[in-house]
C-alpha cells in the first residue's frame, strides 16, 4: 500500500535586511560617515573661528624663509635663503637618522644582554639583570639629562680637546673626526660596495640551499665580510696603486679658540643616542629572554646529542625558533624608541619636535597645521615600521612551520 506523498512547503524567504553581513556593512559604513562628517564639521568651525581671529591658516608658511640656524644639518640649509619646508625636512631627517642608528644598536646591545641574562656564569647573569633592572625603571628624561650634562658636560674645552689619535678630538662641543671628501670616480668604488652586497646575498641563499639538501654549513659571515667590506677596500688599493683617489680626508686641527676643519658629531646627538640606545636595550633584553625561555629545552637536548655546540645550538636552533616569540614586541621597541626620540628637545638636539613644533611653531603661530603635520609623520614612521616588522614576521612563521 503506497503513502501518500506529504509535499514539504519551502521556509519563508527572508529579507536580506536580515542577514548579518549585509547588517553588518551598513552599520560600519554609517560609522564610517558620521566619523568623516563630524572631522568635517570640526575643520570647517577650526578654519572660520581662524578666520574671525584674523589668524592665518593654510601651509603657505612653509615657502617663507625661516630666518634660524640649525645646529646639524644634513642637506644644504642657511638661514637667510632657507624656508620652513626645508627646516621642516631638516628636523625630520635628524629625526630619522637618529633613530635608525638607535633601532640598529638597541637590537644588538639587547640580543647580547637578553642572551647573558640566561647565561651558566652567575657574574654575568647578575650584571646583565643589574643593567635591566636599573635602566628601564628610570625616566627617560632623567637618562638622557644624566649623559648630557653628567658625563659630556665636564668636557674639556675645544682649546684643551682631547686628541684620540688618527685625526679624532673630543671635547665639549662634540665629537670631531676626519670628514671625507669623494672625487669623480667614487662611482667605482661604490659600484664594488653594490656587487658585494648583491654576491653576499646570493651566497647566502645558495648555502641555505645547500645546508637544507646536504647538511653541509658554510661560512657565510667570513664570505659576507670579505665581499662587503674586502671587496671595495681592494677596489680602493687598486685605484691608490693607480694614482686615482676616490675618497680623500679633511682632517681637522686646532685653531686659536676652536678646531677647524672635519666634521662635528655634537653632544646632543651623542646623549641622546646613548640614551634611546640603552633604555630601549633594557627592554629588548628582557623580550628577547622570554623569546628564548619560550622554546622548549628539548629542542636544546636534540641539538646537543647531535653534537652541537652551545654557542651552534643557540644560533642554529634556539634563536630561529624564538623569533617568531620576539618579534611582536621587538616592533613595540622599535615604535617606543622613535616616539622617545622627541625628548631631545630636553637636551637641544635638533629633531622634528624641537626645530618644527618648537622654533617654527614659534615663529609662524600656525598651531593647527605644524601640529597636524608633525602627528602625521610619527604615524607615517610608525605604520611603516610596524608594515616592515610584519612582512618580517610573516617571513618568519612561514620559515618555523
Amino acid at each position: 500500500m503506497q503513502t501518500p506523498s506529504v509535499s514539504q512547503a519551502s521556509p519563508p524567504k527572508r529579507s536580506f535586511l536580515y542577514d548579518p553581513n549585509v547588517r553588518g556593512i551598513f552599520y560600519q559604513t554609517l560609522l564610517v560617515v558620521v566619523v568623516i562628517y563630524l572631522f568635517y564639521m570640526a575643520a570647517t568651525n577650526a578654519i572660520e573661528n581662524l578666520r574671525r581671529a584674523k589668524i592665518a591658516s593654510g601651509f603657505g608658511f612653509l615657502e617663507n624663509t625661516a630666518g634660524f640656524d640649525i645646529s646639524q644639518t644634513l642637506i644644504t640649509y642657511s638661514a637667510a635663503g632657507s624656508t620652513y619646508g626645508e627646516a621642516f625636512v631638516v628636523g625630520l631627517l635628524n629625526t630619522l637618522v637618529v633613530s635608525a642608528i638607535g633601532i640598529v644598536f638597541a637590537t644588538i646591545l639587547g640580543f647580547l644582554i637578553g642572551i647573558a641574562r640566561l647565561s651558566s656564569n652567575w657574574m654575568v647573569r647578575k650584571v646583565s639583570m643589574v643593567y635591566v633592572e636599573l635602566l628601564r625603571n628610570i625616566p627617560l628624561l632623567l637618562q638622557l639629562l644624566f649623559w648630557y650634562i653628567a658625563v659630556l658636560g665636564p668636557l674639556p674645552q675645544p682649546r684643551n680637546s682631547v686628541e684620540m689619535g688618527a685625526g679624532f678630538f673630543l671635547n665639549s662641543r662634540g665629537l670631531f673626526m676626519p670628514r671625507p671628501i669623494y672625487a669623480s670616480d667614487i662611482w667605482v668604488l661604490l659600484t664594488a660596495i653594490a656587487v658585494g652586497v648583491v654576491g653576499s646575498l646570493a651566497f647566502r641563499t645558495w648555502a641555505r640551499r645547500q645546508q637544507a639538501q646536504t647538511g653541509r654549513q658554510y661560512p657565510v659571515g667570513l664570505v659576507t665580510l670579505g665581499l662587503v667590506l674586502g671587496l671595495p677596500v681592494a677596489v680602493w688599493l687598486v685605484l691608490a696603486v693607480a694614482g686615482a683617489n676616490p675618497i680623500s680626508f679633511d682632517m681637522p686641527r686646532k685653531g686659536t679658540f676652536n678646531l677647524q676643519g672635519g666634521m662635528q658629531i655634537l653632544p646632543e646627538f651623542v646623549a641622546l643616542l646613548i640614551g634611546l640606545v640603552t633604555y630601549t636595550a633594557a627592554f629588548i633584553a628582557e623580550v628577547v629572554r622570554a623569546g628564548i625561555l619560550a622554546v622548549s629545552k628539548g629542542q636544546s637536548e636534540a641539538a646537543g646529542s647531535l653534537g652541537l655546540r652551545p654557542g651552534q645550538t643557540l644560533r642554529l636552533v634556539v634563536i630561529p625558533q624564538a623569533m617568531r616569540v620576539i618579534v611582536p614586541p621587538l616592533t613595540s621597541q622599535y615604535l617606543n624608541l622613535t616616539k622617545n626620540s622627541s625628548l631631545a628637545v630636553a637636551i637641544g638636539y635638533p629633531d622634528l619636535v624641537q626645530v618644527f613644533m618648537g622654533t617654527v611653531l614659534n615663529q609662524t603661530g600656525q598651531a593647527i597645521e605644524v601640529v597636524v603635520i608633525t602627528m602625521g609623520v610619527y604615524l607615517t614612521i610608525s605604520l611603516l615600521t610596524s608594515f616592515v616588522m610584519n612582512i618580517y614576521n610573516r617571513r618568519v612563521a612561514i620559515v618555523e612551520r
